[in-house]
């Protein structure tokens, strides 16, 4: 049986306008797909539904069908986007407006079940993480698009997988590779090229603009990760494994479908810009869905003063003083006050930018009152009374919205997951029946219980590298050895530390424990960290528990999606074997 090609053309709301028609127009495609959503676009989203419950859902998509509706039906590609977000219905409606507006035969679908805000009514946004089932239904039913709410990003594959190649429930080895497929191509130009830790090795000029990435997937769930031929960026180990453990943590990674084993996952160069996944293996999914809550937090404000030339920490401790004496006076105090010194300034430097140094002050409150014209008035009442050359980045607001993110666990039975068709009809989609083998229950603030998988068993490590003593070391960055990807899961974060050869590997593997990071990344010092070990990928998987607060809505951080915290940790300096370097 041919492959099935799959392409990507969207990894967040507000990705490449173009890539669409790129897609659609740089070769051959089955299914193309589009991944709208995150955590902090559902709270978007839900503030969007509030001002006209008509919308929360991904406009954007609409204004590329617009351009490439007419493209995707001459060249028989079929679309699969969770651009419904938190109003698939809707969505589904506007497109068939927009089809017969152009005049366009398109069969729209849509899945639904996901929205569980009756349940938590203090929500402004709940949804359950539906996995690729309904998804293939409506595929197989002859839908021409496909628009969902809140399902895994990795469905957007496993669902036109399981339609296409009529795969069982319980074909865990096969959906275990088309998630592990769908993962790679979830997140667009990270898989070729984009934010890659060894950009600098290659010419600039292929990085400009890099192509989308698209899947060759196999009945047997093996797929080749590639890119349309004459696109820019690259395919090859690194950028794939970066994808791999971006937004994952140990060797189970669970979802609605299955429990993709990544310990299990090869990669090989299969050719130029090819690289081949296979080894996949799958078990049962868990017998519980993960739902994303979205809440209104309280009200943040913000003021950056710029602290210039000689004194930084002199000028840094007047204005914390004085600002610390106008709101211990005000009628109401912020809750929380953060200060931040960022010295990015220099010495006898030649610009004014660059002899200036960024204090930052983050204050938030229930009660929007706090945060807001008090806190901005002795802001800027300072300007002639403070620190010499005071001046802000900006003059602070009357505070605003934040979101705070949390996720609770319901029985797949509880979700009622449904296809609804192009033509009216409902079909409901059956739970998963077989399911993983249980560590037990966790109560999570009197929320539902969390049902845990069992942490896979940990793998042998390589032999260690010669002692210190027989084998010349130098002090240099981690980077200069190792690449890493890093993101956000709600208040936590992960950082995926990987190498290119057997001996880095047997280095870094006995190198950097949860203690040596802890180190490294004085941030997490105090939080709870977690390691897992990838031997296939030469990879180390860090999970830092709490270091985003409660999750990237609630901008609890300088970086609130810890998108740059792996390329701190390559910035540090360790003694490394010169060998390596």
């Amino acid at each position: 049986m041919a492959p099935l090609r799959i392409g990507n053309a969207s990894g967040f709301y507000g990705d490449r306008f173009d890539a669409m028609r790129e897609m659609l127009t740089g070769g051959p495609l089955d299914v193309l797909t589009g991944d709208y959503l995150a955590e902090l676009t559902m709270l978007i989203l839900g503030r969007d539904r509030l001002k006209d419950p008509g919308r929360g859902y991904a406009k954007t998509f609409l204004g590329q069908l617009e351009e490439c509706l007419g493209l995707a039906h001459e060249r028989g590609v079929r679309i699969v986007a969770n651009a419904g977000g938190l109003n698939p219905a809707g969505l589904a409606d506007a497109v068939r407006e927009l089809a017969d507006r152009l005049g366009i035969p398109a069969r729209v679908a849509h899945v639904e079940g996901d929205e569980l805000g009756s349940r938590y009514p203090k929500s402004l946004a709940a949804h359950a993480y539906l996995g690729g089932a309904g998804i293939a239904t409506c595929l197989r039913e002859g839908a021409d698009i496909v628009v969902t709410g809140r399902v895994t990003d990795a469905a957007l594959v496993t669902g036109p997988a399981v339609a296409h190649f009529g795969w069982a429930p319980d074909a865990y080895d096969r959906l275990a590779g088309a998630v592990v497929a769908g993962h790679v191509l979830e997140c667009g130009a990270q898989a070729t090229g984009g934010n890659y830790a060894f950009f600098a090795e290659h010419d600039p000029a292929v990085l400009r603009h890099p192509g989308f990435p698209l899947a060759e997937l196999h009945e047997d769930g093996t797929s080749v990760i590639t890119k349309h031929d004459g696109t820019g960026g690259l395919v090859d180990l690194g950028t794939v494994t970066a994808q791999l453990l971006y937004e994952t943590s140990g060797a189970r990674y669970a979802g609605p479908d299955v429990t993709a084993r990544l310990d299990t996952v090869r990669l090989t160069q299969e050719g130029p810009d090819r690289v081949r996944i296979d080894g996949v293996r799958g078990e049962a999914p868990p017998p519980t869905l993960k739902v994303g809550l979205n809440r209104l937090g309280g009200f943040r404000n913000e003021v950056v003063f710029v602290l210039t030339g000689l004194d930084i920490e002199a000028k840094a401790a007047l204005v914390r003083d004085q600002m610390d004496t106008a709101l211990a006076s005000a009628k109401s105090r912020p809750a929380d006050v953060r200060w931040e010194l960022a010295r990015t300034d220099h010495p006898d430097a030649p610009t004014e930018e660059t002899a200036s140094a960024l204090l930052r002050l983050v204050v938030r409150d229930a009660d929007q009152h706090a945060v807001g014209r008090t806190f901005s008035g002795a802001a800027i009442e300072l300007a002639l009374s403070g620190y010499p050359g005071f001046h802000v980045m900006a003059p602070p607001g009357t505070g605003a919205p934040y979101g705070v993110f949390e996720d609770v666990y319901v029985p797949h039975g509880d979700v009622d997951h449904v296809a609804v068709l192009h033509d009216g009809r409902r079909i409901s989609v059956a739970p998963a029946h077989d399911t993983l083998v249980l560590e037990g229950l966790e109560a999570r603030e009197g929320l539902e219980a969390r049902e845990r998988l069992e942490d896979a068993p940990e793998p042998p490590l390589p032999e260690p590298p010669p002692s210190p003593s027989s084998e010349p070391t130098r002090r240099a960055p981690l980077g200069r050895v190792a690449g890493a990807r890093s993101g956000d899961k709600g208040g936590n974060a992960n950082v995926g530390v990987w190498v290119r050869t057997d001996e880095a590997w047997r280095w870094l593997a006995h190198t950097l424990t949860v203690d040596r990071f802890r180190e490294l990344l004085p941030e997490s010092a105090d939080l709870t960290v977690v390691r897992h070990v990838l031997p296939n990928l030469r990879a180390l998987n860090f999970v830092v528990e709490g270091i985003l607060g409660e999750g990237v809505a609630s901008q609890a951080r300088f970086d609130p999606q810890a998108k740059a915290l792996g390329e701190w940790l390559r910035s540090r300096h360790l003694d490394i074997p010169e060998s390596l370097l």
